[in-house]
């Protein structure tokens, strides 16, 4: 998967073999468009960077809701796995039921054990860290972020 970012584009590696109900349905919000222009809506300095709510995460979006939003698909039932947060990662966000997560991931900025076993897991980031660490920062401990960046453009496969 690739995610165009205003300064240049990020290259995933998807585990389906880790998480393959999470993969396949990334792949289909991938497939459909969903994540093209949707924001990072909350970001945290020296954890993550959320994005993913193809409902409220869109230009023109209901801002003070974004975070709150998923697909229309159902949630997903956690797939856990002993692979460890590291910067890069790429995690399933979720409210506080662990089978809750649907659209909404985040991509770690350092390593984070405190996640490990509670959060699915389902990539890395292979190439173009550089660019996620230019992500505009949130405010507070929320990480909320006013004029958020997005993400501009998002496919499957290695950058064109």
């Amino acid at each position: 998967m690739t995610i165009t970012l205003k300064d240049g584009d990020v290259v995933c590696q998807l585990n389906p073999d880790i998480a393959p109900k999470h993969v396949e349905r990334i792949r289909t919000l991938v497939e459909q468009g969903a994540y093209d222009g949707v924001a990072f809506h909350r970001v945290i300095d020296g954890f993550m960077a959320q994005t993913g709510d193809v409902e409220h995460g869109k230009e023109g979006g209901d801002a003070r809701r974004a975070g709150t939003g998923g697909s229309d698909m159902p949630d997903l039932p956690a797939e856990f796995s002993k692979v460890p947060f590291e910067r890069g990662t790429l995690g399933m966000a979720r409210a506080q039921n662990p089978n809750s997560a649907n659209s909404q991931f985040f991509i770690m900025f350092q390593e984070g054990s405190f996640l490990n076993g509670q959060y699915t897991v389902f990539g890395q980031v292979t190439s173009g860290m550089e660019h996620v660490d230019k992500i505009k920062r949130g405010a507070g401990q929320s990480g909320a972020v006013t004029d958020p960046d997005r993400m501009i453009k998002v496919r499957m496969g290695d950058a064109a």
